[in-house]
């Protein structure tokens, strides 16, 4: 629940990465090119299993109280990576000195402290504990990954997402060596898009490196088929996942994903198979559907065309094939769900609302994953003011994420939110695993 009375200092940290809260200044926070206070209803604890960070290059600002006054302290600013389950309503408020390096790909919380206790402005949209591994040591995690190992030493994918649990700590990974929820299967080592925050191919002169390895095979539809089946064994409501973060399009291995899905539906499968794409071509929706797939998860960061091009760089298509694969989907009989890229002070802006909630509305998307947008703030507003596509009146005021949610629900009658893919209903005629 939100703490609707404090008031948080601000916080910031030295060189060695110890963190204090200042004896006099206040909490800011900034929602897209606005510094102001926190709203009295937007701050929560900072939950567990989150992580603080030191900004490089950049001041921390708070608030004086007595004067009204936003003031610089020339200390360095922190930021929050908040716990999966869990979107932003505002983030850090700091000053960027000149030659500051471009952050990594993560999202930054504003983060205060207050009654012995940090506080972030964010709001929990999922009360699943999917990736949650709070009380589950290391040493579990790599005895279920050596465990598949030896048992499908030939599979590809299987030694794949080992390396992704114990490497890169990838939760969805994880989860496939711990057998529970979400099994993820990565498939596509290409990509027709150029996303300015892709998390596994960067351009050299981005700035900031990739969070991880993109795979670097195509499994074979047998070996798909195969993880697939052991994590049914395993997991009672599973869901399978393609379209990860260390893989590009999954829908440019359509083929490939289809045949591996009927395999898995032909040894009599069950569960939730879920393609999370940039839905950027269309006629992949028929063989997929065919071959069982239930679900889909499109990527947005926006509901206008000029705004999406700007962060996703189409190669190849353009967002009326987005629309299109939508309205497919949902023809089809596929759940439709959309990874909303959310970005405070852009996303919950009058003319994104209204772009985004028309899309959905048209389209009759089932559910919106609240997620947030991974990339350095400054970044996307020059992108977003690249694209031409927002005059800075429209960018000046925003209505805050619980007013966009509530009135997207008003909106969109039936629509649902959450962080994660939900399992969907068995379909008729087939059995729990």
């Amino acid at each position: 629940m939100s703490s609707k009375k404090l008031r948080p200092r601000l916080v910031y940290a030295d060189e060695k990465g110890n963190i204090y809260d200042h004896p006099e200044l206040e909490m800011l926070v900034r929602r897209g090119g606005q510094i102001t206070s926190p709203r009295p209803d937007e701050l929560i604890p900072l939950p567990p299993e989150s992580e603080l960070f030191r900004l490089p290059g950049r001041t921390a600002l708070g608030l004086d109280s007595e004067t009204g006054l936003v003031e610089e302290t020339g200390e360095t600013a922190v930021a929050a990576f908040v716990c999966p389950g869990h979107t932003l309503s505002a983030q850090a408020a700091y000053a960027t000195a000149p030659g500051a390096p471009v952050l990594p790909l993560f999202a930054y919380g504003a983060v205060g402290f207050a009654a012995d206790r940090f506080y972030v402005a964010a709001t929990r949209v999922d009360l699943d504990p999917r990736q949650i591994f709070t009380g589950i040591p290391r040493s579990r995690i790599a005895k279920g990954a050596s465990a598949l190992l030896r048992k499908y030493p030939q599979n590809r994918l299987v030694a794949h997402l080992s390396r992704c649990a114990l490497t890169y700590c990838c939760p969805a990974a994880k989860n496939l060596a711990l057998g529970r929820f979400e099994a993820p299967l990565p498939t596509s080592r290409v990509c027709n898009a150029r996303c300015i925050g892709c998390l596994s191919l960067q351009d050299p002169d981005s700035g900031f490196p990739s969070t991880q390895n993109r795979i670097s095979f195509t499994p074979r539809p047998e070996e798909i088929a195969q993880v697939m089946a052991e994590h049914g064994r395993r997991e009672v409501r599973p869901i399978f996942s393609f379209g990860q973060g260390c893989e590009g399009e999954p829908l440019t291995e359509a083929q490939t994903i289809a045949k591996g899905v009927s395999l898995f539906r032909q040894g009599g499968g069950t569960g939730t198979v879920n393609v999370n794409t940039n839905g950027s071509l269309p006629d992949a929706v028929a063989p997929l559907a065919a071959a069982g797939v239930d679900s889909v998860r499109v990527s947005l960061s926006s509901g206008d065309e000029r705004m999406y091009a700007a962060y996703y760089r189409p190669k190849g298509y353009a967002f009326s094939d987005v629309r299109e694969f939508m309205t497919r989907a949902k023809a089809a009989g596929l759940f439709l769900s959309v990874n909303l890229l959310y970005f405070p002070g852009v996303t919950d802006t009058e003319a994104e609302y209204a772009a985004l909630a028309g899309l959905l509305g048209d389209t009759g998307a089932d559910f919106v994953q609240m997620r947030n947008l991974n990339l350095d703030p400054e970044l996307y507003l020059s992108v977003v003011g690249q694209s031409g596509a927002r005059t800075e009146a429209e960018l000046a005021a925003c209505m805050g994420l619980g007013n966009f949610m509530k009135r997207l629900s008003e909106d969109c009658p039936g629509l649902r939110f959450g962080y994660f893919n939900p399992a969907l209903p068995l379909r008729p005629g087939t059995d729990a695993a």
